[in-house]
């Protein structure tokens, strides 16, 4: 375990190599150890015969064969913060590899209600599946943007739109602390479980108000924790990068947003975790370290959350 510092630099770095090993594995180009067996066919099984198994036929054996941190459908099982987030009918409208560097705890773009026209902000795109999926929303009037501070993440979600076919998107290098975009650039803010990696959320959530148009929308999906996080969790360094330890407590998260400017506030749970979904996520050795009435107070109070949030029209 290391201690976050206050310099949040170290946390970026820890979290750039967790998720470019996911790009890299999905790309084809690190050459994991792995056994003959492909995860990628199994990973998209279904009743019937889909247009994401045929992909999977295509993808390189080196794409589709992962540890535990690539989380396609199949490996996922192995981590319940990340499993059967999208439908199948979504992830047959994308490329196989958009759904293989999936790392988030939710599905932002089913619960934003985007409509024609609009323009859409992914802060932490990865892959690029919630961005491509945003654009089909959107549809051809409407556009979508993507900021990831990763560079294998941002060649994969290239490659995944150029192969998408969809022309109404951009991935931008950078961190969701600066987004690279002009203010009331953008109709809605969408992530997935990304912020909570951030040191500074309260940096993050000003620049959504900022990039946000005026009645603009901010739809997140997010780990939070309803009570009090043990300090224990919070110095490991590998469960931050798990998007465990990052979570904010659910009334700091909406003080934050309410700090920043934005009005009608709202929480939905979508999952609730508990020790053993904890443990599975990346965050067994500083589990193992807490006391009872610790594991009592944490069990059941990790949930991942949709928020809703919106800049005022008048300013």
């Amino acid at each position: 375990m290391t201690t976050i510092p206050s310099n949040d630099e170290q946390l970026r770095t820890e979290v750039r190599t967790r998720y470019a090993k996911t790009a890299l594995q999905v790309l084809g180009t690190d050459k994991p150890h792995t056994s003959d067996a492909c995860c990628g066919e199994a990973c998209c099984t279904t009743d019937s015969q889909t247009a994401v198994e045929m992909k999977a036929a295509e993808q390189p054996k080196a794409a589709a064969c992962c540890d535990t941190t690539c989380c396609t459908p199949s490996m996922q099982d192995s981590n319940p913060v990340t499993k059967d987030l999208y439908s199948q009918a979504e992830l047959g409208t994308i490329p196989l590899a958009a759904a293989l560097a999936s790392l988030g705890c939710g599905n932002p773009t089913a619960l934003a209600e985007l409509q024609p026209g609009e323009k859409v902000l992914d802060l932490g795109s990865g892959g690029g599946i919630d961005v491509l999926l945003s654009a089909k929303r959107v549809g051809p009037t409407g556009f979508a943007y993507g900021i990831d501070m990763t560079d294998p993440m941002l060649e994969l979600a290239e490659r995944n739109r150029v192969e998408a076919g969809i022309d109404n998107v951009r991935f931008l290098k950078g961190i969701i602390e600066a987004m690279p975009l002009p203010e009331r650039s953008v109709n809605v803010v969408i992530s997935n479980c990304v912020i909570n990696l951030s040191a500074d959320k309260g940096q993050v959530l000003r620049e959504a108000y900022r990039v946000l148009t005026p009645g603009g929308r901010f739809a997140v999906s997010d780990i939070v924790f309803q009570g009090s996080i043990p300090q224990i969790l919070r110095a490991d360094l590998e469960s931050w990068a798990g998007c465990i330890a990052g979570a904010l407590e659910e009334e700091t998260y909406r003080d934050l947003l309410h700090t920043a400017g934005f009005t009608q506030v709202e929480f939905e749970v979508t999952r609730r975790y508990s020790i053993s979904d904890l443990a599975a996520s990346g965050a067994n050795a500083s589990l193992k370290t807490l006391t009872e009435a610790e594991v009592h107070a944490v069990e059941g109070k990790f949930v991942s959350a949709f928020i809703r949030a919106r800049k005022p029209q008048d300013v």
